[in-house]
């Protein structure tokens, strides 16, 4: 692999996209959210009242499908965002609806082949930071540095109960889906939730996003690799 890719893999609500933001932003290279791409995929198909079991509606689906990302502002402060055929959908795929079914549909082998070559195509481009929950194990099997980062599943809860608007906040109800959706996404045939033999595994529980970037670029730097 010529380029310098990082991966980032874990559970929902362990840090992952924050961290993946902030460490891209410090090493100068992009950052690349896969599970926006699946989330986007989600998204379209509730929209579109696609059967994502069917496989000649979802082939006909993917073909049509659409997903960039973009920056809106410079590297170091602009947003990121998910377009779909060129329209943002960023404020509508971390509903906990998407969340459940991006879980369900991401086991299936067509959405997960067709997003595969989209994002190992822009690894051939340039040095990337990508966060997943296969990018290690499936994705970028020889990637130069691999991060599993994991928390307890009350923080994690708390983390997205967190972020969540006022009007659908129910704590226990986002800490039973997110155990729900832990089950799906570790015991799916295709590409498991797991961490890869070589990842280096760090615990965010009790550590700050500085902590756990901090941990992370030791790693890197120590391999002379920076």
């Amino acid at each position: 692999m010529k380029n310098r890719i990082i991966t980032i893999d874990g559970p929902a609500g362990s840090g992952k996209t924050t961290v993946s933001k902030a460490l891209a932003q410090r090493l100068g290279c992009i950052y690349v959210d896969t599970g926006a791409l699946y989330r986007g995929v989600a998204f379209e198909l509730q929209r579109q009242k696609i059967d994502y079991k069917e496989d000649k509606a979802l082939e006909k689906f993917l073909k049509s499908l659409d997903l960039t990302f973009a920056i809106d502002g410079d590297h170091d402060n602009g947003q990121f965002l998910l377009l779909s055929s060129g329209r943002d959908i960023t404020p509508y795929i971390r509903t906990p609806e998407i969340s459940m079914l991006a879980s369900l549909s991401s086991a299936r082998p067509l959405i997960r082949s067709a997003l595969l070559n989209v994002q190992r195509n822009i690894a051939d481009e340039q040095d990337a930071v990508f966060e997943g929950r296969d990018m290690g194990t499936v994705v970028f099997p020889g990637a130069s540095f691999k991060f599993f980062l994991f928390a307890d599943i009350t923080i994690r809860a708390k983390r997205r109960f967190d972020e969540m608007p006022e009007e659908e906040k129910n704590f226990t109800q986002v800490q039973k889906e997110m155990e729900i959706r832990d089950y799906n996404d570790s015991n799916r045939v295709a590409a498991p939730l797991k961490p890869a033999e070589d990842a280096i595994h760090i615990n965010s529980s009790d550590l700050t996003i500085g902590q756990v970037i901090e941990k992370m670029l030791e790693h890197i730097k120590k391999a002379k690799n920076i």
